[in-house]
């Protein structure tokens, strides 16, 4: 029987007869009912939630017996507090991915306003107010004896939790404008809620005295690391808790130190320096090429957290002019620096730091045990690409060489790497400086001043909050400081740590093309164990030009 003029077409496995178009519709009006369910959900969200998120807050400061956050894997509707699973596919922002067949069209995705209003339902919210209706902050007591009194650091701006936060900014400082690029495009829930479960450190790093002095430690959260133990029953009521420290264990494999073991200057001992495993060739057999080694040791990211009272006491200046300046050069970036005068924290838009420890993490804070130590500020030309422009790689590794030694003498070696690129005025500057020293004739009495002219100042890298990593490892004393910087150790002294023995970098490491930096830095008062350069030496000292390098 030949089909009725105005029969549907028909599937040809299942035997259902669909209208195409009338399928079309109902994705469509599917799609609408879906955008319009999760704005009322997020709408009840901002009702309902708060209150359970505020008995929560309420109890923050009691520690709780859990230890570990269960995992979420409700499937709720995006964008649900509860929902922890996979975020939706951006095309259809909540509607399962439809087969793409004749029968099955394609349907558009939602428009930019209509994600827009889903994912923010509410007025924009500027900036908040001390006295403004509904505004309880979680308490937070910086420097508190126990976390329980401390409290938990709260910046989320989450609908259940804007009220309740006490501090400014946002988590992973400078990475926090990539997680916000992420829920733009769908990819990632705003409220999806980590599961902590396994993520507890592998590594002890125990609560210390200088944990409970407010002016000890005040660029970081020293309760960073232990966030999803103590406040466990917080977060799984639903108030916002981040770590800002993760605590792992590593090996490290570096070309120089395998370089170092063969020549026998770094011993393998199969505890901290391993023999790597087999090299494999191209058809995955094993090669008789030496493997190398590799160097176990502790770990430790930290993301900045400033305690602003005890920042600006560090500086010398008041809380008042920091949080003017902190907001007038940061385009006012986070207007609550000035509105909310409450809030002491700030999670500043900058890089953290990462600890490695090379040998037993608890001879840190063992005086009778020796301490190596280097606080390198980062250098991506040298560290990572190998520029010989600057003795940052060559001390860099000098320093990790010196850290194994003093583990293998029974001691404890420790490299705090910062985030300070380019003396904290970044790599654009920094290449900037490079084009003016090649053209102008790159000598060492220049050094300085070349900076000075485009940046406006010689460094940027003020170390005043530098000392606070190491007072969080309940370091009391450094036995070998590898460090030329005058800065580094007149922080860390006047921090109330001693130092017994400096280092600077031996000659023969010294690219010939960063003598430049060297002669520059020990005639402007760095340290050196070797000859004194004089201002009127520097005129000598003279880098390599342009000409002399095939471009």
């Amino acid at each position: 029987m030949a089909d009725h003029p105005m029969a549907p077409a028909s599937t040809a496995d299942s035997g259902t007869i669909v209208s195409e178009a009338v399928l079309t519709q109902i994705l469509l009006q599917l799609e609408s009912l879906t955008l319009s369910q999760q704005t009322l959900q997020a709408k009840l969200d901002a009702i309902t939630t708060p209150a359970r998120v505020a008995s929560a807050a309420a109890a923050a400061t009691q520690l709780p017996t859990r230890t570990t956050s269960p995992s979420v894997t409700v499937n709720g509707s995006y964008p649900s507090s509860t929902h922890s699973g996979s975020p939706p596919a951006p095309s259809h922002f909540g509607l399962s991915p439809t087969p793409t067949t004749s029968i099955l069209p394609r349907v558009p995705p939602p428009s930019a306003q209509d994600r827009e209003k889903v994912l923010y339902p509410q007025r924009v919210i500027l900036t908040t107010y001390p006295d403004q209706t509904g505004i309880r902050p979680v308490p937070l007591t910086w420097g508190a004896q126990d976390p329980k009194l401390r409290g938990p650091v709260v910046p989320s701006r989450l609908p259940a939790s804007i009220k309740l936060r006490n501090a400014i900014g946002a988590h992973s400082g400078s990475y926090s404008i990539y997680r916000a690029l992420s829920i733009a495009l769908g990819n990632l829930n705003p409220t999806h809620k980590p599961s902590y479960a396994n993520t507890e450190p592998p590594v002890s790093i125990p609560p210390q005295p200088a944990w409970f002095d407010p002016r000890q430690i005040v660029s970081f959260d020293p309760w960073g690391h232990l966030v999803p133990q103590i406040w466990a029953e917080q977060i799984e009521a639903g108030l916002d808790i981040r770590p800002s420290i993760a605590i792992t264990k590593a090996h490290i494999k570096l070309s120089e130190i395998d370089e170092a073991a063969r020549k026998g200057t770094i011993k393998i001992d199969g505890n901290l320096v391993i023999k790597s495993r087999p090299v494999l060739n191209a058809d995955y057999t094993e090669s008789d090429v030496d493997p190398g080694v590799e160097l176990a040791c502790s770990k430790a990211a930290v993301e900045p957290v400033w305690y602003l009272p005890g920042v600006a006491e560090r500086f010398g200046i008041s809380e008042g002019l920091l949080r003017r300046a902190l907001f007038e050069d940061t385009g006012g970036m986070y207007p609550e620096l000035i509105t909310r005068p409450d809030i002491k924290v700030f999670l500043p838009p900058i890089g953290g730091l990462t600890v490695y420890i090379f040998g037993n993490p608890e001879y840190m804070s063992d005086t009778t045990k020796e301490l190596t130590l280097r606080v390198h500020d980062e250098c991506n030309g040298s560290d990572v690409f190998g520029s010989d422009i600057c003795t940052c790689k060559p001390y860099l590794i000098f320093a990790i060489e010196e850290c194994i030694r003093c583990a293998q003498r029974g001691g404890v070696g420790i490299v705090v790497y910062f985030r300070k690129e380019g003396r904290a005025l970044g790599e654009v500057t920094k290449y900037l400086v490079y084009n003016l020293r090649k053209r102008g004739g790159d000598s060492a009495d220049k050094y300085f001043k070349s900076t000075e002219m485009i940046a406006g100042v010689k460094d940027s890298r003020f170390q005043a909050l530098m000392p606070d990593v190491l007072h969080w490892l309940g370091i009391r004393k450094i036995d070998n400081m590898i460090s030329m910087s005058d800065m580094k150790y007149n922080a860390i002294v006047q921090s109330g740590i001693p130092i017994l023995k400096r280092y600077d970098i031996p000659d023969h490491l010294i690219p010939p093309d960063s003598r430049v930096e060297i002669d520059a830095k020990i005639a402007a008062g760095y340290f050196t164990s070797g000859k004194a350069v004089t201002q009127e030496d520097l005129v000598k000292t003279v880098g390599r030009a342009w000409e002399e390098t095939e471009h």
